[in-house]
């Protein structure tokens, strides 16, 4: 059968164009290994994973439209040539949280050359864990409950036109990746919906998260330790905890973050706009080398946000974060804000942020306290173009 992938050109500019080369692929269908809709198909899909795996040249796993249950399963490479994964229907995960054994319903592990494709959808039927996710007051011995789809040390790859939906904690999961592109990805989750990130990138280099819309309970992107050369464009997010950085320094040994670029998103009704945060009293660390330019806020708190004493359970160690921040711009983001505070840039007095650029920000907040302002400590931004009247320098 032939297969069409997506194959991205992108430079320092940004996207300069996406185009379709074709190939010809062997095809095994889990319906031709037992699978069925309305059943479960773990067994059946494993089978056509392990031959499709196995194949030399263009293979091509197929889960036809219909509806399915998969339990937790883990796809495993090295495999011997390219591997599409074309999910056209629903598989939806066991709902009961004590169903999993690991921290993750669907994994993809050492395989260079995957797609993941096809219009389908992950169905994490999250609504039960949701209710027994206990981490906002026991963060660290709460159980991590398993995100939706693991990618896990892949090169080459390229998901997308899929759906994650209602996943029981984190969404999509990059960890280890090269060179790994997202497109026209959909996750959605409502807002009362806790840690479910939309995409997690961590110790992964030559990331693209591009044309995807998002809505979730946590973080629409998130970037962690170790992430370099991350691009993310044209996301819509909302509602969510916008794009962020971070959180980084609570780990020891983090590796640096270096080379993340945000461009022409929009943010809606979300509870941060574009942020970056550290932990106080944290592990030493870094990040750099970091822009966000073009980004439309609507009703957005705290649209701008560098934050170095991030504390989200309010019981944290009052010494400063020790990770460095350095390189970052702020530019031509506009839009309207729903706290007063527009702009937060709070660094830390131990190793004070450098070379922070703001440019051409207009944010409007339309509240009953005033006008808008900011807070700047510990840093000595530089202002290029306009700031708005609702920012104060």
């Amino acid at each position: 059968m032939d297969v069409l992938q997506f194959v991205h050109e992108v430079d320092d500019e940004g996207i300069r164009g996406t185009y379709l080369i074709t190939d010809e692929a062997q095809d095994f269908d889990v319906t031709k290994y037992g699978g069925a809709a309305g059943a479960d198909i773990t067994q059946a899909l494993l089978n056509a994973w392990k031959d499709a795996c196995a194949a030399t040249g263009t293979a091509q796993v197929i889960i036809p439209k219909g509806t399915y249950t998969l339990n937790e399963v883990k796809f495993l490479g090295p495999c011997k040539g390219q591997i599409n994964f074309r999910i056209e229907g629903v598989v939806q995960a066991p709902a009961d949280p004590s169903a999993f054994k690991s921290d993750a319903w669907v994994v993809f592990e050492t395989i260079t050359g995957l797609t993941v494709f096809g219009g389908g959808t992950f169905d994490g039927q999250g609504q039960q864990a949701w209710k027994a996710n206990d981490c906002s007051l026991h963060f660290d011995t709460c159980r991590l409950l398993p995100t939706n789809v693991r990618f896990n040390f892949i090169t080459n790859g390229v998901i997308h036109d899929i759906t994650s939906l209602n996943s029981k904690m984190f969404n999509l999961f990059l960890f280890g990746g090269n060179n790994v592109t997202f497109q026209h990805v959909t996750v959605t989750a409502p807002e009362n919906s806790l840690n479910t990130d939309g995409i997690h990138v961590g110790r992964s280099t030559g990331v693209k998260i591009l044309d995807t819309t998002i809505g979730t309970g946590d973080d629409c992107v998130s970037a962690g330790d170790g992430t370099k050369d991350l691009t993310v464009s044209k996301v819509t997010c909302g509602p969510g905890h916008g794009i962020s950085i971070g959180s980084l320094g609570k780990y020891d040994n983090e590796e640096p973050v270096v080379g993340v670029h945000v461009s022409d998103c929009t943010l809606t009704n979300t509870a941060n706009g574009v942020r970056i945060k550290t932990w106080p009293n944290s592990k030493p660390g870094s990040a750099s080398d970091i822009s966000f330019i073009g980004i439309v806020m609507n009703n957005v708190s705290n649209p701008i946000i560098l934050d170095q004493n991030y504390c989200p359970h309010a019981i944290c160690d009052k010494q400063p974060s020790r990770v460095k921040v350095s390189g970052v711009k702020f530019e031509n983001i506009h839009g309207t804000s729903a706290t007063q505070e527009c702009v937060i840039i709070s660094c830390s007095p131990a190793v004070p942020c450098e070379n922070v650029e703001i440019g051409e920000i207009n944010l409007v907040y339309n509240g009953p306290l005033g006008p808008g302002n900011s807070t700047c400590l510990n840093v000595k931004p530089t202002f290029t173009g306009h700031q708005g009247s609702t920012y104060l320098r």
